[in-house]
């Protein structure tokens, strides 16, 4: 028995977007809204946190510790899993804070998480020399690697993928924003459980696509072991395209803007700046270019990161 806990707003609907499908001209779309997970303005962590937390339960846990960007959706659910739950928060934050705490910044604060500020670089060194602090004074630490990533995290989305194709559609495509590799390792396990015939495509968001393909297959073949048998995964056999990175990790341009636009004007569906704007600007351009074929149905999974939307940092450049 896989402990679990139950407080994400589940199953999350499946909508279509008809007005998108025809301003593009390309494939019928439909969208997964785990934006609405229900968690601080919901998103695809919600759903590893539901596994990630029934195990820091298990083994006693007080304190929670994780690291990401000044701006992460990821700590920013850890943080309120945290509150909800009693248990203390501490993330470890990389990036230049504003001089005004906003977005997922201000809602760590609010949830009372301990910020510990870093580099980029130095992220994984810190956040294991935070935890062996905390280890150390008897806090009775957890450690969730970045993104939730590992095996007790991608198991959220092999269920998610059972939970999609349970909601009476079988897409020809199921296309996302790929990062830390857990979402997409979920879902390859769970396409591959299921026999889905459809592809499982990861719009890189940061990550080299041979690196990003590597990660996934290995940690979705030690994800399966936890469901009962090793099923094996090579990186040939998981799809992403890096085409998108643009000028790096949080650095939005102009396809990004565009399709925040797009998304909201012709959908009223919002994307943040980071991650599932990026991911659409990959999809909007791959239709362009006549990647899929007209009649197919084409899946776009929505992870969630709303309040990037309102920094400075984003805002004025999408107001422009």
């Amino acid at each position: 028995m896989i402990p679990r806990l139950f407080f994400a707003h589940l199953p999350t609907p499946i909508e279509e977007m008809p007005h998108l499908s025809a301003e593009l001209k390309g494939p019928e779309l439909f969208i997964k809204r785990d934006d609405q997970t229900g968690l601080a303005f919901g998103g695809n962590k919600t759903r590893k946190l539901e596994f990630l937390l029934a195990e820091a339960q298990a083994q006693g846990a007080e304190t929670l510790i994780s690291a990401g960007a000044i701006q992460s959706n990821h700590c920013r659910q850890v943080a309120a899993a945290s509150a909800r739950f009693g248990l203390n928060c501490v993330l470890v934050l990389f990036g230049q804070a504003s001089k005004v705490a906003e977005g997922n910044y201000l809602l760590d604060q609010l949830f009372g998480a301990e910020i510990v500020s870093t580099t980029r670089e130095q992220r994984d060194t810190k956040l294991q020399s935070v935890f062996k602090e905390a280890q150390a004074a008897g806090s009775q630490p957890y450690l969730i690697p970045y993104g939730g990533s590992n095996t007790t995290g991608a198991l959220a989305y092999a269920f998610a993928f059972d939970e999609m194709l349970s909601q009476d559609l079988s897409p020809d495509w199921v296309i996302f924003a790929s990062s830390s590799g857990g979402t997409q390792a979920g879902m390859v396990l769970g396409a591959k459980r299921a026999q889905f015939k459809g592809k499982i495509l990861g719009i890189s968001v940061d990550e080299p696509a041979e690196q990003l393909k590597s990660l996934v297959a290995q940690l979705a073949e030690e994800t399966s072991i936890r469901l009962g048998d090793r099923i094996s995964f090579s990186p040939a056999d998981i799809l992403v395209n890096s085409d998108y990175t643009g000028a790096g990790y949080g650095i939005m341009d102009r396809p990004e803007k565009e399709a925040i636009h797009l998304f909201a004007r012709k959908e009223g569906l919002l994307l943040d700046p980071v991650y599932t704007g990026r991911a659409a600007a990959g999809l909007i351009d791959l239709i362009h270019k006549g990647f899929f074929k007209p009649e197919e149905k084409v899946l776009f999974w929505h992870t969630g990161g709303t309040p990037a939307l309102f920094t400075k940092q984003y805002s004025q450049f999408l107001a422009n």
